[in-house]
C-alpha cells in the first residue's frame, strides 16, 4: 500500500515518488501528468525521470509544519484541472507520499467537490491509508476552505460593467469618494499567473 499509488478520484493517483521511476506502471495507469513535490535538498534525487513522455509541475516545498501550502494549492488545482479537461490522468507525488502530496489532493479534492475539510481528508485517506500530513498541513487545509470559499462566492457573479456603474450612481453622494475613483478602477489592469510547467 506504502509503495503503490493509489487512484482518489477519477483520473487523480496518489503516491510515493517511487511510482514515478515505473514507466511501465504509469503507462499501465495512462498518466500524461505528473505533479512532483519536494524540497530543495531533494531536487537532485527527486527529479522527472521521462520529461518526452509526460508534463511535469514541480513544486519546492518541504516536509515542515512552518511550510506554507495554501500559496500553491490554486497553481497545483490548475495544473490538475487543465490535465483532467484534456482526458488526461495525473500522478501527484512527493518522496514517501505520506504528508506533502497527500496534502495537496486533499486540497483539490475539498475545492473539486466542495466537500468540508474533514470529509475530504477520510475520503482521500479512505484511498490511501498510510497517509498523514503534518500538523501544520492540517491546520492549512481547515484555514484553505474558507479562503476558496469566498473567492468562489465572489467569482459567481462576475458583474458587468454597467451594473458596475450603476452601483457607483447608487453609492453617490455628495461626501463620497472622487468619482474619478471609479474610472482609474474600471481601467485598472487584472494580473492572473499561470502555472509553471515543464514539457
Amino acid at each position: 500500500m506504502r509503495r503503490q499509488m493509489q487512484e482518489i478520484l477519477p483520473g487523480l493517483f496518489l503516491g510515493p515518488y517511487s511510482c514515478s521511476k515505473e514507466f511501465d506502471l504509469l503507462k499501465q495507469n495512462n498518466i500524461t501528468h505528473i505533479v512532483s513535490i519536494r524540497d530543495a535538498s531533494e531536487k537532485r534525487i527527486l527529479r522527472p525521470r521521462f520529461l518526452n513522455d509526460f508534463r511535469y509541475f514541480e513544486i519546492e516545498v518541504s516536509d515542515s509544519p512552518n511550510e506554507r501550502l495554501i500559496p500553491h494549492f490554486p497553481q497545483a488545482k490548475a495544473f490538475i484541472d487543465d490535465a483532467l479537461l484534456n482526458n488526461g490522468r495525473v500522478f501527484v507525488h512527493c518522496n514517501g507520499g505520506i504528508s506533502r502530496s497527500p496534502a495537496f489532493v486533499v486540497a483539490y479534492v475539498m475545492e473539486t467537490t466542495k466537500m468540508d475539510y474533514q470529509h475530504a481528508y477520510s475520503f482521500v485517506q479512505n484511498r490511501r491509508f498510510c497517509m498523514n500530513p503534518n500538523e501544520g498541513f492540517k491546520v492549512q487545509l481547515k484555514e484553505y476552505e474558507p479562503i476558496y470559499s469566498a473567492r468562489d462566492t465572489i467569482n459567481c457573479h462576475p458583474y458587468t460593467q454597467g451594473e458596475l456603474e450603476r452601483q457607483a450612481l447608487r453609492r453617490s453622494a455628495p461626501d463620497d469618494d472622487d468619482p474619478n475613483e471609479f474610472e482609474l478602477a474600471r481601467r485598472a489592469p487584472s494580473f492572473h499567473e499561470e502555472p509553471q510547467v515543464q514539457r
